[in-house]
């Protein structure tokens, strides 16, 4: 799911990175990267056809910088920026409601994955209980297998409180910086559960 330029936002968009300052391709792009939370990156077959043709309508200039081609919004560009100021709240809102929307369906299924390693957590603690591994006599190890099997959960717990608790500090202290976080990152995260519930379903079996 990534956010979705209705007809003609992108262009004024576009006008409106340029407003801020001069752009090369790339940094226009990655601008819009930022802009989204990591949710939308446009391809150069997006970007580059649409800055050509508001250079076209005067609206854009361009000039060669070493090895990049650097883009500059024209005072026709910039009336025509200030002019729908109006449209450009707009964008902003929908873009912002469309990342949020974004933002809470990663964690959900985030929330799922933690909620699957519980379960499978409780389930070893179950199985454990009901099928005591056997020593070398024949006995079971430890003198209590319910007692053993709690104290593996409290532990297996405490793991997942050190990490989310980790895991929000470290996200905190970015976005106190100021940074972005893109969704390729959230979604990293749930896959790296996704894979940990699968590990520890097969370790069960």
């Amino acid at each position: 799911m990534t956010p979705v330029f209705s007809h003609g936002d992108l262009r004024l968009y576009l006008l409106n990175l340029l407003d801020e300052g001069p752009r090369h391709g790339y940094d226009i792009m990655q601008a819009l990267a930022d802009r989204t939370g990591g949710t939308y990156t446009p391809s150069a077959g997006t970007i580059y056809p649409r800055l050509s043709k508001l250079e076209e309508e005067g609206l854009v200039s361009k000039r060669v910088d070493g090895r990049k081609t650097v883009y500059e919004i024209t005072d026709a560009g910039r009336a025509e920026v200030t002019a729908r100021a109006g449209d450009l709240e707009g964008i902003e809102s929908e873009l912002a409601d469309s990342v949020r929307l974004i933002a809470d369906t990663v964690r959900g299924n985030v929330r799922e994955a933690m909620k699957s390693l519980r379960a499978d957590l409780a389930a070893a603690a179950r199985s454990e209980r009901e099928n005591p591994p056997a020593d070398e006599t024949g006995g079971t190890e430890g003198d209590d297998p319910r007692t053993r099997a709690r104290e593996q959960l409290r532990r297996a717990d405490l793991l997942l409180g050190e990490f989310r608790s980790q895991v929000r500090a470290e996200l905190r202290t970015h976005v106190a910086r100021g940074g972005e976080i893109p969704a390729s990152a959230v979604d990293a995260l749930g896959e790296s559960l996704d894979a940990a519930a699968r590990a520890l379903s097969a370790g069960l079996r």
